[in-house]
C-alpha cells in the first residue's frame, strides 16, 4: 500500500516509518507537559526512541490492515513534527466511519495549523476509505477544539459522561461528527 502524503501550504502530512522515530520522540518529549492534560497517562517507554520505533511499526501494520491512519504533520523541511492527527477505528459495512484524534505542538498552537491540516486530511481519509462519517470528541472545557471542530463543519451530537481516561482521570466529552453529504 502506498504511504500517503498530503501537502498543505505549510506542512507535509504522512505516515512516519520506524526509521523516523526520532521525529516523533522529539515531538512528544518537547510537548509532554503541554499535552499531558489532554491525553492518557503515558509511561516512560512512550517517550523513548525504542518505544517510538515500536509504535511506528504498529502504526504501519494498522495502516496496512486498513484499521487506522496515524499521520504526522512535518514542517516543509521534513525535520520537525508540528502536529499529529489519527484516524482510528476505521469501520466499513453499514457504518463507514472512523474516529479522529489530534494534537499540536505548543509553539504552533493558535496559528491555524490544525485547521489547515484537518481541512486536507479529512476529505482525503473519507475518500480513501470510502467513509460517510468522522467522529471527533473533546472535553467540555477545551474551547479551542470545540471552535476548531465547528469551523471544520463538525456538528455536536451529544455528551458522554466519564467517557475517556485522560491524565489519569475519567473525563466527560462532547461528541461531534462530520458527515459526508
Amino acid at each position: 500500500m502506498t504511504i500517503p502524503l498530503i501537502k498543505t501550504d505549510r506542512c507535509n502530512l504522512t505516515l512516519l516509518q520506524p526509521s523516523q522515530a526520532l521525529l516523533m520522540q522529539a515531538f512528544y518529549v518537547e510537548n509532554w507537559r503541554f499535552l499531558k492534560p489532554w491525553e492518557p497517562t503515558r509511561g516512560d517507554e512512550y517517550y523513548s526512541l525504542a518505544g517510538w520505533q515500536h509504535i511506528l511499526k504498529l502504526y504501519n501494520q494498522s495502516f496496512e490492515l486498513g484499521n487506522t491512519l496515524n499521520l504526522a504533520a512535518l514542517n516543509l523541511a521534513n525535520n520537525e513534527v508540528i502536529a499529529v492527527c489519527n484516524f482510528s477505528g476505521i469501520v466499513h459495512g453499514s457504518v463507514q466511519a472512523c474516529n479522529l484524534g489530534y494534537s499540536i505542538g505548543e509553539k504552533y498552537q493558535g496559528q491555524g495549523f490544525m485547521h489547515e491540516l484537518l481541512e486536507k486530511a479529512i476529505p482525503f481519509v473519507m475518500k480513501r476509505y470510502e467513509l460517510h462519517r468522522v467522529n471527533a470528541n473533546h472535553m467540555p472545557h477545551n474551547e479551542r477544539s470545540a471552535a476548531l471542530l465547528k469551523r471544520l463543519g463538525f456538528e455536536r451530537e451529544g455528551f458522554a459522561r466519564s467517557y475517556l481516561k485522560i491524565d489519569g482521570k475519567w473525563e466527560d466529552h462532547v461528541l461531534n461528527a462530520f458527515i459526508d453529504g
